[in-house]
């Protein structure tokens, strides 16, 4: 048996490492980087990220091939589905004001690895969407002027047929990104201020799109002649709000840039609500104009919009569309550039990635090294790279990441809150230790006048232990008191959270097989009626049973910043759908997804794992002695004595007066 446990304790001690949370500094505020982003450049912000390309091309290409004039519920219910991730987003931004996005809310409460992989899978969406916007810019201006750029380029520089690379390199798209990497590594105002006047651009060629649009509006277009509202029924309305999910991708550059922001607390949610409003206003109201000004089946996937104006007979009113196009998609470029080089920042900060991408700029306060590198390397996508190659990419890491954030909302509400003393600070050998349920009445000694009790015997601090389980029956991540009588029995000896966090999981696996049973059942596995009733009825059964038994636990009620409405129901629901878009996703997605985790691995095992900052507070103090003293009250205070080594003169071997932890640490 001691064989086996010592055969054990290696692999108990790497999963320990893998899954070590990030512990957080008490001064939320205090940054490297420049506070300076008001609730109005967060929020235009998100509407640079949101309102892109998608909204002159996007809206055609759904409406045309997927679902007709019914591409206004399509964009309804991808509005509601992101809001839902939006509002995880938005709690974390505001309760955690730190750079880095899903990969930081994914290390402060999931784990270390899983946090290192949701950021190394979003750093490859953000360098696939900037190539990606580039490369559309590009074709979208080289169009302009009847393809003059990519004939030159063809016939004077280079032209090659290899699968998955571009038959030319486009060095307008290469261009552009090295450009817009100089200018943002002039400081996050300035990137702000070049947003303002694109996205200002951008939303006054929408509003005369609308105001122009709705003036030569047909409502014979949405008629049973030119085949009804819903041509393609409920199957293609829910086919397209899948697809026009991605248009609303944009807004985690909000919870980005919060330690940026001067009021994060407040900002981060306003903007998230304000930016997400405004994306789904326009993309709502542009497919109305759209499919009212010309029939759905007639548009041109392309550019449906220039073209709608210019079978009007206001061909000038196209000019005015490409502008705003162009413009649109300047600020979804920006949007990645920002969003890239802080999550890289963030990573690097913590150890988990290499160090000179930790590096900030002393007068422009922002991460020169990772603006450059990574925006080099996006142009070099952009230059070589196919598009249609680079956009079946996209998607999946973002999914994966909108998918932990909602599972770690559910597992931050229902966990206790790690009260950090003084002496837990960063410098403190092990911060990330939970404190213990004496720890916490350490606060309450001031309070108490009475001459305390001191012992010596750990069986005191044993019954008061027992004591104060009893008190703590009712608490964060405990039972419900009117579930207590119930399911006391069964649940009430778990730790806090630990039951939530076993649910989640549950309740993330049941989203998996449930999904997979809905888009595969009747198709690639080809189970039998009842067989595909049945293992529907079961998997949603455990995923109702998971959110049930996570309810009749007590959350945190943190009314200090916002928080998520009707947790765990919510972020719940978030995941299923999250889940639900990952399973309709290509095979050759998952391949190479799972060859880039694979990379992930590689890098997080060769580096990240033996330079986290979180390992090396794992030290734990040595030649320490214990103590316990024990209040009238009841309360238990563990106080700490340093011992000398026994070879030391008399004078030195004697021990120091007890001193508690925070003392201690004070020292230190």
């Amino acid at each position: 048996m001691a064989t086996c446990q010592q055969g054990c304790t290696p692999a108990v001690r790497l999963c320990q490492r893998l899954n070590r949370v990030k512990t957080l500094d008490d001064d939320m505020m205090a940054t490297s980087l420049k506070r300076c982003l008001s609730t109005l450049d967060l929020t235009l912000l998100g509407v640079g990220g949101m309102v892109g390309s998608g909204l002159y091309v996007l809206t055609g290409t759904v409406a045309k091939d997927m679902v007709g004039p019914a591409v206004i519920l399509s964009f309804i219910f991808a509005g509601f589905a992101s809001l839902l991730a939006a509002f995880c987003y938005a709690e974390f931004g505001a309760r955690i004001p730190k750079t880095g996005s899903a990969y930081m809310f994914t290390y402060v409460s999931v784990g270390e690895v899983w946090a290192f992989l949701i950021g190394w899978n979003v750093i490859l969406e953000n360098m696939i969407g900037g190539a990606a916007v580039a490369r559309a810019w590009s074709g979208y201006l080289d169009s302009i002027f009847n393809h003059a750029i990519q004939n030159f380029t063809e016939t004077h520089i280079m032209r090659w047929d290899v699968p998955f690379l571009a038959h030319y390199p486009d060095i307008l798209a290469a261009g552009i990104l090295v450009v817009a990497s100089l200018f943002i590594s002039f400081g996050v105002q300035v990137s702000s201020y070049l947003n303002h006047i694109f996205s200002t651009i951008s939303m006054c060629v929408v509003v005369f799109i609308l105001i122009f649009g709705f003036m030569l509006a047909e409502p014979v277009n949405w008629s049973q002649k030119e085949g009804g509202f819903a041509p393609f029924g409920w199957s293609g309305i829910l086919a397209g709000s899948a697809t026009c999910f991605y248009a609303f991708v944009g807004f985690d550059v909000i919870a980005s840039s919060s330690e940026e922001a001067k009021n994060p607390q407040k900002a981060v949610p306003i903007a998230t609500a304000i930016s997400l409003g405004l994306a789904a206003t326009a993309y709502i109201l542009v497919s109305t104009v759209l499919t009212l000004m010309v029939p759905w089946h007639t548009l041109d996937p392309n550019s449906a919009l220039a073209d709608a104006f210019f079978r009007r007979g206001y061909s000038w009113a196209g000019v005015i569309v490409a502008v705003g196009s162009i413009c649109a998609m300047n600020t979804v470029l920006l949007c990645n550039l920002i969003s890239l080089p802080r999550i890289v920042y963030a990573m690097a900060e913590d150890g988990l990635f290499f160090k000179v991408f930790a590096r900030v700029n002393p007068t422009t306060k922002v991460p020169i090294n990772a603006i450059l590198v990574f925006g080099v390397l996006m142009a070099t996508m952009a230059l070589i790279f196919d598009l249609e190659a680079l956009v079946q990419f996209l998607s999946i890491g973002t999914l994966l990441a909108y998918t932990l954030v909602a599972a770690s909302v559910i597992v931050l509400r229902f966990q206790p809150e790690k009260k950090r003393s003084k002496g837990t600070s960063a410098t403190s050998p092990n911060p990330n230790a939970e404190p213990s349920p004496a720890a916490s009445e350490c606060q309450n000694i001031s309070e108490d006048n009475e001459e305390p009790k001191e012992y010596e015997s750990f069986s005191d601090k044993l019954q008061l232990v027992e004591r104060q389980k009893q008190r703590e029956r009712s608490g964060v991540g405990q039972l419900r008191a009117c579930w207590e009588p119930y399911l006391g029995r069964l649940l009430g000896n778990c730790e806090p959270g630990e039951v939530v966090a076993l649910c989640v999981l549950g309740l993330i696996v049941s989203a998996v097989f449930f999904c997979g049973v809905v888009v595969f059942g009747a198709t690639q596995l080809q189970l039998p009626r009842w067989s595909y009733i049945t293992l529907l009825v079961i998997f949603s059964l455990a995923y109702v049973v998971c959110v049930a038994v996570i309810w009749v636990h007590e959350p945190q009620t943190n009314t200090k910043t916002f928080q998520v409405p009707l947790v765990p129901l919510t972020p719940g629901i978030s995941i299923l759908f999250n889940v639900f878009l990952m399973m309709k996703l290509s095979p050759l997605t998952w391949i190479r997804f799972t060859v880039w985790l694979a990379l992930g691995l590689l890098v997080y095992f060769g580096y990240g794992i033996w330079h986290s900052k979180e390992g090396m507070r794992e030290l734990q103090p040595k030649d320490m002695a214990a103590r316990y003293v024990v209040l009238p009250s009841g309360s238990l205070v563990e106080t700490v004595e340093s011992v000398q080594p026994e070879q030391a003169d008399a004078s030195a071997s004697h021990v120091n007066p007890a001193m508690t932890t925070e003392e201690f640490a004070g020292k230190r």
